[in-house]
């Protein structure tokens, strides 16, 4: 049984820019099914392709099953069963041991930044880095699943 422990954290914007980063990855991500309890994605990235099914989170735990899947069938995946889709470019960045990832969303996500962080346990101590600005683990809008249906542009 795979079981991922991550918690989400905003980005200051300013401290972001400021930042010396690694080259980032394109992503693009969509949905086969979205709903409370699951989410089955598929990714692709320039040369491979996941497939990911993801149970219902509770705290910052959930089950996770990845697979690696050829970058063209991701891509034919997303192109006739995607239900709902986002893009985004994600920075790898070692902190303190622990690898945080970084994602900079586009097209209708623009201007949200959201870093993650997977876990061994759920009271795992770490350190965070300046560049973090708020805790938003519980908060169900920032998931990836949410935010292509209910997008940052549109949260006035």
């Amino acid at each position: 049984m795979g079981k991922e422990i991550e918690r989400k954290f905003l980005i200051d914007q300013t401290k972001w820019d400021n930042l010396n980063k690694p080259v980032g990855k394109l992503l693009r991500q969509g949905y086969l099914l979205t709903d409370k309890d699951k989410t089955i994605r598929v990714r692709a990235t320039e040369t491979k392709g996941f497939l990911t099914i993801k149970g219902q989170t509770i705290g910052a735990s959930r089950l996770e099953y990845e697979y690696e899947i050829p970058v063209t069938e991701a891509t034919e995946l997303l192109d006739n069963f995607s239900v709902s889709e986002l893009s985004k470019t994600r920075y790898e960045i070692e902190f303190s041991g622990k690898l945080w990832e970084v994602d900079v969303f586009s097209d209708d996500n623009k201007g949200l930044i959201v870093a993650e962080i997977e876990l061994e346990s759920e009271d795992e101590t770490f350190d965070l880095p300046d560049w973090v600005a708020k805790e938003v683990t519980e908060e169900e809008k920032y998931y990836n699943s949410n935010l292509t249906v209910k997008p940052f542009k549109n949260w006035v």
